[in-house]
């Protein structure tokens, strides 16, 4: 990958509109800062190259650097990207809840502090309906984070605040564009040579897109009292609404009113199962109370499998007519995404030495665009 300074992450991410304020950037210098999900660059910098530019899940983006780096293989553009097992799992009553799924996520996290997999988890709370990223120590404290978010969180700008602070063997859950981010971070783009790898765990979200937290506040507050706000979900379809629970009662919107508010930076995003994490948890659609798991790496294999014999966990098979219904899904928002990057000029190096946002394999660009 090509590596820059924050005036091109500037232009290039932020002034254009592909900026999905995953905290990349944020508490690694001064210069950016995030507030209520939008990143800002408070002052210039006259450096040519960055970390800001170099973790950006938004500029020059190899697809086949990272696939080569990760997992020793080339980038075919598969559905659910690289995996050794897809499982159904759902957390045991070593965890409290009640949870926002089958609290696979919460189990996993808790069992990595409590086993002595990390020494930190970096993850992401809520103050009503704002997320609030958190380093989490404590494994008593996990299950606090354990309800969705549907607005962009900038929960990658306290994994550098920890790194900052000294702190080493991280494990970090996040969204695809922040997996994709820590993924890029790993590699030492910036060949430093006493480059220490602080991530020593990574769980992804299943993800379709996030909503920027200004304008879905701006719509809500003209419908309820935002701090009444307790939590948000997305049932699964036919529903086709969004649910936003209060402390009093329940509001359903209609997500064809929610979906103009989706920030452009999703549309030009292929990955929906977090393909470059240790393992990733999203909905079992038709069945509540459990979820999908994968799991794509070593680390990722031997932290379910501990999970799993110490009883944080428990998986079943996945049924292979719900996996075909996954990779459906996760197929659509592939093509689509390298549709819409496609007609915007950004993929491959553009015309005049322009800048892209993701490079792909020219054969597997042809093959899904067909």
């Amino acid at each position: 990958m090509n590596v820059y300074g924050s005036n091109e992450l500037a232009r290039d991410v932020q002034q254009a509109g592909y900026c999905i304020g995953c905290g990349a950037c944020v508490e690694l210098c001064p210069y950016f800062r995030n507030h209520r999900g939008h990143t800002a660059r408070l002052f210039a910098c006259s450096l040519e190259q960055g970390r800001c530019h170099a973790h950006c899940p938004k500029t020059e983006v190899d697809l086949e650097e990272l696939s080569s780096a990760l997992y020793g293989e080339k980038y075919e553009g598969t559905p659910l990207g690289h995996y050794r097992s897809i499982l159904a799992a759902r957390a045991t009553g070593k965890v409290a809840g009640p949870f926002q799924g089958g609290g696979t996520v919460s189990a996993l996290a808790t069992y990595a502090l409590e086993s002595k997999l990390i020494d930190a988890a970096i993850l992401t709370g809520a103050d009503g309906m704002r997320p609030v990223p958190q380093i989490v120590t404590d494994p008593d404290k996990v299950a606090r984070c354990g309800s969705s978010r549907f607005t962009a969180a900038p929960t990658l700008s306290v994994m550098n605040q920890a790194v900052r602070q000294g702190m080493r063997r991280l494990g970090v859950v996040g969204t695809p564009c922040q997996m994709t981010a820590v993924a890029q971070m790993k590699q030492n783009p910036l060949g430093i040579e006493d480059f220490e790898d602080p991530v020593a765990l990574t769980i992804g979200l299943f993800c379709n897109w996030a909503l920027e937290h200004k304008q879905l506040a701006a719509y809500l507050a003209n419908h309820l009292d935002l701090d009444s706000i307790t939590g948000m979900d997305i049932p699964p379809p036919p529903a086709a609404v969004m649910v936003v629970k209060t402390q009093d009662t329940e509001h359903q919107f209609p997500l064809e009113e929610i979906r103009p508010l989706i920030p452009l930076s999703c549309f030009i995003c292929p990955d929906m199962t977090s393909e470059w994490a240790d393992v990733s948890v999203g909905m079992y659609e038709g069945r509540p109370g459990w979820n999908t798991l994968i799991v794509r790496s070593e680390a990722g294999a031997e932290l379910v499998e501990g999970a799993v014999s110490n009883g944080w966990i428990e998986t079943e098979a996945f049924p292979g007519d719900r996996l075909q219904e996954l990779a459906k899904a996760a197929l659509a928002k592939k093509e689509r995404s390298f549709r819409n990057a496609n007609r915007r000029g950004l993929l491959q190096e553009g015309e005049n030495g322009a800048r892209p946002a993701m490079k792909v394999p020219q054969e597997v660009l042809d093959r899904l665009l067909a």
